[in-house]
């Protein structure tokens, strides 16, 4: 009985939690402002999307209340899409056209508290790469590039949470 005991206070301080669901944010963080994107890139989608996503993702996963002024939030999550490129990766040897596509989205996240200034959590370079086919034929063609950028933005999305959850 005792070993059984001793093994219950030994496990219950281990610290385990499943990833994605520790919170090690201050206590005193209850809102979150997610303002608009920079981006300097070509590429317009993904620093559009990007906001919403995050903020769907701090809603569903979250006790945090996301308002839309920064001057009023107990932290500001800014972010910039620093470079976005696109490779093609399969290439159709009769027609020499692309079929195959590579996304690299880089992105720039600071979580500021905003009364003191403090940086909750800053990453530089988060990297974020999606796949996406091209059809060689005209007739079937459909541009999947735009879904292939919601993906990216819905895979970053999860990832900038899980991250500042996480505390990495």
């Amino acid at each position: 009985m005792r070993v059984l005991a001793l093994l219950l206070v030994a496990f219950s301080g281990c610290g385990y939690h499943v990833a994605g669901h520790a919170d090690l944010m201050p206590k005193t963080i209850k809102t979150i402002a997610v303002p608009a994107f920079g981006n300097p890139t070509t590429r317009f989608e993904i620093a559009r999307m990007l906001p919403e996503d995050v903020t769907r993702e701090f809603i569903s996963r979250t006790r945090y209340q996301i308002i839309s002024d920064p001057t009023q939030a107990d932290a500001v999550l800014k972010g910039a899409v620093t470079n976005y490129a696109a490779y093609p990766t399969v290439v159709d040897p009769v027609s020499g056209r692309a079929t195959g596509v590579q996304v690299i989205v880089n992105l720039q996240i600071t979580l500021t508290e905003r009364a003191t200034g403090k940086v909750l959590y800053q990453r530089s370079s988060f990297e974020f790469r999606e796949r996406y086919t091209i059809s060689i034929n005209p007739q079937a063609y459909f541009d999947e590039s735009g879904t292939a950028m919601a993906r990216v933005s819905k895979d970053a999305s999860r990832s900038i949470v899980t991250a500042i959850l996480e505390n990495f």
